[in-house]
C-alpha cells in the first residue's frame, strides 16, 4: 500500500536526479520540516518599489487545529509559522485581499555529511530538504492561536510549554503573530552514502591513492547548557537535558547510517 503523499505536479517535482532523489510522501515532507530548527520562507512583497522576492528564516512546524491527534507521517497538514506582528510577512498576510491568502514557499533543509570525491564536480551532501508551496493567511482565533504557539513551543524541546509561564499574557498575545499555510504542493529531497565517481577516476588506481574519498558526517550538537544569571533552578531540568542527550545521539547516528546506507 502506497504511502499518503503530496501530488506530483511541474510545481514541485524534483527533476534533478528525482527518481533517486524525489520524494512525496507526508512522513518524509513534515518530518524534514519539523526537525529543521529554523524554515526559511519566501514571498514576493506587495510594494510596487520592492522588486526583490523576500525571504524570512522563521520558526514553523506542522499540524492540524481540526485534527490534532492526527499522525503528520500519514494525514493532511497545515504549516504554521510564528513571527512578530510588525514584519512585512505578517503585515502583507493581514492586509492581503485575497481569500486563499498569501503564496509562499517554505524551505527547510538538513545536512548530513560532506561527501568527498576523486574530482571537485563530485563532491556532494548528504542531506535532507523539503520545499513547500502554499498559501498564508493570519490566525485570528484565539485557541486555534494557543495551539499552534504551543505545537512551535513545544516542536523546539517536547513539554516546553507546560515548563514556562503559560498561557502568554494580553500583550504577548498581542504582539505575536501565527500565520497558518494550508499546503498545496510539497516535496522532499534526500542523499545519502557515499561519492558517487567518474568512470574514468574510479578505475585510475595512482588517483585513488593519491586522493582521499569518504563522507565526513555531520549533525546539529546541542552543547552544555548555561544558566541565565537570574535562573534560581540549580539544576538542568530533565526535560532540557533528557532532550539534548536524545537529540545528540538521534543526530549522530542518523547522520553515520546516511554516511554508509548506499557506499559501493
Amino acid at each position: 500500500m502506497a504511502s499518503p503523499a503530496y501530488e506530483k505536479t511541474p510545481v514541485n517535482t524534483v527533476k534533478r536526479l528525482g527518481k533517486e532523489r524525489g520524494n512525496y510522501d507526508y512522513k518524509n515532507v513534515h518530518s524534514i520540516v519539523n526537525s529543521s530548527p529554523v524554515v526559511h520562507v519566501s514571498f514576493n512583497p506587495i510594494a510596487a518599489d520592492d522588486p526583490f522576492p523576500a525571504v524570512l528564516p522563521m520558526l514553523g512546524v506542522t499540524g492540524s487545529f481540526t485534527s490534532q491527534d492526527a499522525d503528520p507521517a500519514t494525514s493532511e497538514q497545515d504549516l504554521y509559522i510564528h513571527g512578530y506582528v510588525g514584519s512585512r510577512l505578517m503585515k502583507q498576510s493581514s492586509a492581503s485581499g485575497d481569500d486563499q491568502g498569501t503564496p509562499v514557499t517554505v524551505a527547510a533543509t538538513l545536512m548530513d555529511g560532506l561527501v568527498l570525491a576523486l574530482t571537485p564536480n563530485h563532491h556532494s551532501c548528504n542531506y535532507r530538504s523539503a520545499v513547500v508551496f502554499g498559501y498564508a493567511s493570519l490566525v485570528t482565533d484565539e485557541a486555534e492561536k494557543l495551539y499552534a504557539l504551543e505545537l512551535i513551543t513545544n516542536n523546539m524541546i517536547p513539554n516546553l510549554w507546560a515548563n514556562c509561564r503559560v498561557p502568554p499574557n494580553k500583550t504577548e498575545m498581542t504582539s505575536t503573530t501565527i500565520l497558518r499555510v494550508k499546503i498545496s504542493l510539497a516535496s522532499a529531497k534526500i542523499r545519502s552514502g557515499g561519492p558517487s565517481e567518474d568512470r574514468h577516476d574510479a578505475k585510475d588506481e595512482a588517483l585513488r591513492k593519491r586522493v582521499w574519498t569518504g563522507v565526513v558526517p555531520s549533525w546539529t550538537q546541542w552543547g552544555e547548557p548555561i544558566p541565565a544569571k537570574a535562573t534560581l533552578v540549580e539544576e538542568v531540568p530533565e526535560h532540557v537535558e533528557s532532550w539534548r542527550a536524545l537529540a545528540n545521539r538521534d543526530g549522530r547516528v542518523g547522520a553515520y547510517e546516511a554516511a554508509v546506507e548506499k557506499e559501493k
